[in-house]
Formats: structure tokens, C-alpha cells, sequence
């Protein structure tokens, strides 16, 4: 039948052809039109094809693409080798010495803090631009297994990237990322998932399974419209500028402390669970603990000598203790005493690994997230007064200028006679010769008086002053920034009222001799290990970013000589001023001049061969460590193992992966303790603002301005769009040199617009207002008054 039909069409096509051949030409207009339209079938039955066929390659999974795949490590590795790559730390208005990437495209799915490898292009390949980039050979293990060379033939090397360069990530060597944030999530109709906002904007949006949201979520998503939750991202595909993920739990809700400090210690990846059995297993059981007998036999004894702490008043954990006596020839026998926690945990215990894994405590504003348990920071570690404990002491023979004629290093035990805070020695700093009352200071033991206490703190006082003297005389810099602090409601634990930290004579008192130690204990492992040693290292600031600092300063008329650490420090110090603004000038110079430091960052020996790298820049000195903080940094606990022996049971490879490790946790921790900074603030801000204060202009952009806030040391951003009763405004650069004018619509009064002209270290009115976000707030340009014609 198929056959019969099929002949059957065919001849009636060939008669249908000789009739119209047959019939007579129509019209030219005729003919076209018969072209057009069989031309528009042609085109419509094309269009179908194709589409059938877009819709077919989607179902295979064809999807268009977003990001572009990573490259493979053989050839991130030949590109590094080549120069055509570059590793870097991707950092998100973190540290403003590291890279800066504009675009969720030319990011590439990293996160911040990920250690990637990104592709230099021309302009136009890409619209995404890096600002500075900073490459270091800190990166140790990673870059050794991408470049398969040794550190010491990289030395550090700077990169100033121009607008006119563009680049893309192109591989991710190391999610230092945790994939963790909190955020809110929004219900979607018709989807099998909801859509995760992260607070955190440099963090993507997230897909999340249904199912794992609250189970009447679908019908009453209003309800959960404030309440906080963790998601962990799981996957980001190639094809969605949204990552997948799931929901790890809820954190209660968003506005509170509580919630919201455990959702940064979770993003940052702060491990704030309870110690295992297994951990508490490895310290002593039998309490209260007393030293055993065999191990005094081992050690100096000090119990009998004038040794005392001095730390904040609110302090549990008490790691130091200092000694000052003076000798018959007019020196003075001076001692760092430093908790020996390397008896109480031994190396390559479950105790040990937590430690390692925490690598420090976490100070917030109203807790603190130990290293090691409270059994060994509070009771069994600290150097609590009257106390028999272990310690290690480095003790000098010191002229009275702080001249160092002789130093032993060794373990020890001690008992302290009394636990001053940074006030009580600062009083009597400030009284030398006053008798200070029993009620006027803490108990003190019967053997050693309070004014033998006092005398000793006057001595080192006296020697600190001229120590830290010596120091910036030969080249130190210290680029000292506002701390914020707190008073809390003891039962609400709410902030009652903020304060800048004021750092006086007494936490120098103590710095200087902590500085002492950590530089003499470094030259002491070098020498008994030169290739295990855990120095701390702190390179040199990126040399393009000095030379664009320095054309700032020269065009403002700021004499600010950035050739080195010692010339920045005496130049800063002589540049502010001596009015009521001078501080404010200071902090805001140093913000400027913080710009192009790099971290400092622990190293181990065996990894760097050459010297001039181990150097620390801001202090000036060829050899530095940690040694004075075992209790709450473990880069201290390898030190005191080097230092007490027995030899160090890891290899130069092992030290620097744990060394890297100790650096990023330090990051992480510095970062927590902002972010608990910046919270509480949040929160007082809410309690008790709006508050009014002055402010300095510390930074310009074309459409906004940065300020310090002077009464709160805060740092804010005040964009002109959003300024009430602003007309205009116009960003100009002289040189280098930024200026904005401000153009004020009349008020109820007034006759016309007034001008305000805005520039570097300019003084202005703002009000900090409560945010309807949660937890954010705002700094407000005030009215200035009209001035006078």
C-alpha cells in the first residue's frame, strides 16, 4: 500500500508540473511575491529546527555555560613556571595588601581567603579588573607542588597590576574557605528548593533542598523571615551564578549575640565544641595536682624570688610573669617567666592534635574560645599567685639602660607573690613614691612587701623605657591603630558602653620585655636548630604601593618618609600635630600606611635558605619568634619543645605545614575578634544611638568617602548619593591628591546653596544610626552650619 501511494503521489506531481508549465507567465510583482513567501516557510521551518534542536542539546545537558572549567594541574603548573600565572591569596576587602577581583565571572568560584592561581590578560578579554596583587613564598607546600621548586629559589615577589591588566582564576589550589555562612532563606514558589541569602554579600546565594528547611516552612515562610541559619556550600556548577548547598542548622534569632557570634565562629571555621574524653584524658587526673618531686629536681628554683604578673584585670589565663632585682654592682638580674605547657601536653597526643587543629584561642568581646581546656589554662598552666607552678624563664643580666651582659635560658618553677592588673602597675607608675595601702592592691604573699612589688615594677619600668627607646632608635616602627572595648551588664552580658582602649606605660612595660624574650629565644633555636626552627618572619611592605603612598604624602605637603621601618616611625610621630586632632591625624595616617604592609607570617628554617628573608620589618630585627604565649598559641608549644628538647619530632616539611596552619588561624582568630568588635558596636548603636560625634576624612573614592569616627574609633563609609538635603557633588584629583565639594540644597532659611569642600584629614559632623538590617548601622554626614558670608 506504502508503494502504491507513494507512486501514485509522484504522478500526480508530474502532471501538476506540465500544467503549470502550460499556463501563461504571470507578472514579475507575482513572482516575487511567491519567492517571499516561500522564502519566510523556508525561514520559519528553519527556526523550528533549530529551536527542536537547542531544546535536545539542553536535554543531553548542554546548558549554557558561566565559568569556565579549571585548568589542569600539569598546566597550572608549566604556566607558573613560564610567568604566565600567578598564585595568589584571593582576598575580598580583607587585607588591603592582596588581590582584589571585581566580578563573580572573573572570580571563578573562589571564595575568600582561597589560595588560586589567577591568568593575567589583555583588557580586552575581560571585564573584570585586579587592583593589586601580592604573590609570597610563604605558600610552602602548595607552591612546591605546583612549581616543584624549592621556596628559597622564589624569594617574595610583588606584582602591581595596573587597571589595564585584567585577569580570571583560573585553578583553586586551596579552599581556605570554610564554604560556611549564615543568612536567611526565601521561600520559591513552585521549587523543590529555597533560595539561601548569606549576610555575608562576597559569599553566592544558595540553592537548598526543601526538605532541609523547617517543616512548615512552605506554608508559613513569614515565620522564619528573621531567623538566622548556617548553610554549608556543596557544590557550585559551571552554569549558575547560584552555588548548591545544604542547611546545617539554625541558629536562632538574627539580631541577638548569641546567634550571631556562632554563626562567625562557624564561618571562620573556629572549632568552639566542648573537649572530648579522650583530650581531657591526657591531663591529670588526680586533683588538686602537685609537682612532683623528680621533675623539681630537674628545674631552677625561683619559688623564693619577687615574681608577679601583669595582665587585664578581667585575665584567667595568666602565661607570663616577670622578675626585676637589683645586684650589688647597680645591674639588675631581670626574668621572663613562661608557662610550661609542653610538660602537660606531649607531642603526638589526642590533646596535641586539638591544639595543633586550634592553633589559638579566640578572644571575642564577651568570651574567649580556649586552645587547651580550662583544667590547663585556668588551674593547671596559669600562674596564679601563691601557686607552686612550671615555667620556663629566660633571665638577664641587664645594665640599667637595658644592656644585656649576660642570659640564661631554662625550665624553672616559680611561685608568684602577687597577680597585678595593667591599672594597679600603672598607678604606681604614676606614684613612685607613694605607700600603697593592702586595700589599694591585691594580696600579695608575706614574703615579698608591696613595696619591694613596687620598686621592682618601677625598675622594670625604667629599663622598658629605655629599651623601647633603643628600639625605634635603631629602625623598629609600631603603627598603633584604635581598639575598641566594652562594658558589659554582668546578668544581660549587653554592652552598657564603649571606649577607645587606651594603651599606657604599663602594657609597654610588659610588651618590651615579651618583644626581649621572643628575640632572644630565636636566636637560641637558630643556633640549636637551624633547620627545625619556627621563626616568625614579616616581609617587606609591596614596594609599588610605597612608591604611590609616597607621591600622596609629598602632593599633601606630609613629611612621611617611607624608605624604611625607622624612617616611617619618626616621621609619623612628627607629622600629626600636637592640637586635640593629633591623635585623629595619627590613626588616620596609619591607616593609610597599613595599606601596603604585608602579614607577618611563621616559617620554618629549613624551608627558607636565605637569611635576609627570616628578617621582621616592623620590628627591625634579622631573627624573631613566639615564645612568651604557649597557653594560647601553639606556634609558642613548638618553640618551648625546641627549647627543652627532646629533639623535635617533625621534619622541617611538617614544622612549615604547621606553621602555615598557625598562620591562617591567626588570620581567622584576628578577623572573629573584629567581627565581635564590630557586632557588639552594632548593637550599642542600637540600645543607645542614633550618636553624635565628629569625624576625619581618611579616604576618597569618586561617589563616597570614608571617615573615622572619633569618639568610637569606628571606620565608616559614607556614600553622597544617600546624604539627606545634598544637591550635588564633584570628585576632582589634584596629583594624587583627592578633594570632593559638596553642594547643600537651602534649608528652612536659607537663600541658596552653600558649599563644603572635603578632603584628606577634614573634620565633619556624623551621626551613627541603627540600620532597619539587622545589626548594621550607618554613619550620617550632619548639616553643616551655613558659613558665615
Amino acid at each position: 500500500n506504502f508503494l502504491t501511494n507513494h507512486d501514485g503521489e509522484e504522478q500526480e506531481k508530474k502532471k501538476k508540473k506540465r500544467r503549470k508549465k502550460r499556463k501563461s507567465k504571470a507578472g514579475t510583482e507575482e513572482k516575487m511575491e511567491g519567492l517571499a513567501v516561500c522564502g519566510a516557510e523556508k525561514l520559519l521551518c528553519l527556526s523550528k529546527l533549530l529551536s527542536v534542536s537547542l531544546k535536545n542539546r539542553r536535554n543531553r545537558g548542554g546548558r549554557r555555560r558561566v565559568f569556565e572549567d579549571y585548568m589542569t594541574l600539569r598546566d597550572v603548573s608549566a604556566g607558573l613556571k613560564r610567568g604566565e600565572l600567578i598564585q595568589v591569596i584571593y582576598l575580598c576587602c580583607f587585607f588591603l595588601s592582596d588581590i582584589f577581583l571585581d566580578g563573580v565571572v572573573a572570580r571563578n568560584r573562589a571564595l575568600n581567603g582561597d589560595v588560586v592561581v589567577v591568568k593575567l590578560l589583555p583588557s580586552e578579554h575581560s571585564p573584570d579588573v585586579i587592583v593589586e596583587a601580592q604573590v609570597d613564598e610563604e605558600q610552602g607546600e602548595l607552591i612546591r607542588k605546583l612549581e616543584s621548586v624549592s621556596l628559597q629559589s622564589k624569594g617574595t615577589r610583588n606584582f602591581w597590576l595596573h587597571s589595564h591588566y585584567q585577569v580570571k582564576v583560573v585553578y583553586i589550589v586551596e579552599e581556605k574557605h570554610s564554604r560556611a555562612a549564615s543568612g536567611f532563606i526565601k521561600f520559591l514558589p513552585d521549587k523543590h528548593f529555597a533560595m539561601f541569602s548569606p549576610a555575608d554579600h562576597r559569599v553566592p546565594r544558595v540553592n537548598v533542598p526543601l526538605t532541609d528547611c523547617p517543616p512548615d516552612f512552605p506554608s508559613r515562610p513569614g515565620d522564619y523571615a528573621n531567623t538566622l541559619f548556617i548553610c554549608r556550600i556543596t557544590h557550585w556548577p559551571y552554569d549558575n551564578t547560584f552555588a548548591e548547598g545544604r542547611l546545617a542548622k539554625s541558629l536562632g534569632q538574627a539580631g541577638e549575640i548569641e546567634p550571631e557570634t556562632e554563626g562567625i565562629l562557624i564561618e571562620y571555621d573556629v572549632d568552639f565544641s566542648e573537649f572530648s574524653e579522650e583530650a581531657l584524658a591526657c591531663l591529670p587526673q588526680n586533683l588538686p595536682w602537685t609537682i612532683p618531686a623528680e621533675e623539681l629536681a630537674k628545674r631552677r628554683d625561683l619559688r623564693k624570688e619577687c615574681i608577679f604578673t601583669i595582665d587585664p584585670a578581667t585575665a584567667r589565663d595568666l602565661d607570663d610573669a616577670l622578675s626585676c632585682k637589683q645586684l650589688p654592682d647597680g645591674n639588675f638580674e631581670v626574668g621572663v617567666h613562661i608557662a610550661d605547657v609542653s610538660y602537660f601536653l606531649e607531642d603526638g597526643t589526642a590533646l596535641d592534635f586539638v591544639a595543633s587543629t586550634r592553633a589559638t584561642s579566640v578572644y571575642l568581646v564577651q568570651k574567649v574560645i580556649p586552645m587547651l581546656p580550662r583544667l590547663l589554662c585556668e588551674e593547671l598552666c596559669s600562674l596564679n599567685p601563691q601557686t607552686d607552678r612550671l615555667t620556663f624563664s629566660v633571665i638577664w643580666k641587664l645594665s640599667p639602660k637595658g644592656k644585656i651582659l649576660s642570659e640564661w635560658f631554662g625550665r624553672s618553677v616559680i611561685r608568684s607573690c602577687v597577680k597585678l592588673s595593667y591599672d594597679h602597675a600603672q598607678s604606681m607608675i604614676e606614684a613612685p613614691d607613694k605607700e600603697f595601702s593592702a586595700e589599694e592592691l591585691p594580696a600579695c604573699s608575706p614574703e615579698h612587701p608591696l613595696q619591694r612589688v613596687h620598686q621592682a615594677v618601677l625598675h622594670l619600668h625604667s629599663i622598658a623605657k629605655h629599651l623601647r627607646a633603643q628600639r625605634f632608635e635603631g629602625g623598629a616602627l609600631r603603627l598603633d591603630q584604635m581598639r575598641l572595648a566594652f562594658s558589659l551588664d554582668a546578668d544581660s552580658g549587653m554592652p552598657q558602653g564603649c571606649y577607645v582602649y587606651q594603651y599606657r606605660d604599663s602594657n609597654k612595660l610588659v610588651e618590651e620585655f615579651m618583644l626581649l624574650a621572643n628575640m632572644a629565644v630565636a636566636h637560641q633555636i637558630y643556633r640549636k636548630f637551624p633547620k627545625l626552627a619556627l621563626l616568625r618572619r614579616h616581609p617587606w611592605p609591596q614596594s609599588r604601593m610605597v612608591e604611590v603612598l609616597q607621591e600622596l604624602c609629598d602632593q599633601m605637603g606630609l613629611s612621611i618618609n617611607l624608605e624604611s621601618a625607622g624612617t616611617l616611625h619618626r616621621s609619623l610621630n612628627e607629622t600629626v600635630g600636637n592640637d586635640q586632632y593629633s591623635l585623629a591625624r595619627k590613626e588616620v595616617l596609619t591607616h593609610l600606611c597599613s595599606r601596603p604592609m604585608q602579614m607577618a607570617l611563621y616559617f620554618c628554617t629549613g624551608i627558607l635558605q636565605d637569611e635576609k628573608q627570616f628578617s621582621h620589618y616592623a620590628l627591625n630585627v634579622p631573627l624573631y619568634t613566639h615564645f612568651t604565649s604557649p597557653i594560647r598559641r601553639y606556634a609558642d608549644i613548638i618553640v618551648h619543645r625546641l627549647l627543652c628538647g627532646p629533639r623535635l619530632r617533625l621534619s622541617d616539611e611538617e614544622v612549615q605545614k604547621q606553621a602555615s596552619h598557625c598562620n591562617d588561624k591567626k588570620t581567622a582568630s584576628k578577623r572573629v575578634q573584629e567581627m565581635s568588635t564590630e557586632l557588639f558596636f552594632s548593637v550599642f548603636v542600637r540600645e543607645c544611638g542614633p550618636l553624635d560625634s565628629e569625624a576625619m576624612v581618611m579616604g576618597m573614592l569618586d561617589k563616597s568617602f570614608d571617615v573615622l569616627v572619633l569618639h568610637y574609633g569606628v571606620q565608616k563609609r559614607i556614600y553622597c548619593n544617600a546624604i539627606e538635603g545634598l544637591q550635588s557633588f564633584h570628585f576632582r584629583k589634584v596629583g594624587k591628591r583627592p578633594e570632593m565639594t559638596l553642594v547643600w540644597a537651602p534649608g528652612d532659611l536659607e537663600q541658596g546653596t552653600f558649599t563644603q569642600e572635603i578632603s584628606l584629614f577634614s573634620l565633619v559632623n556624623v551621626q551613627l544610626r541603627s540600620d532597619a538590617a539587622q545589626l548594621k548601622y550607618s554613619a550620617v554626614l550632619r548639616r553643616p552650619e551655613r558659613p558665615e558670608p
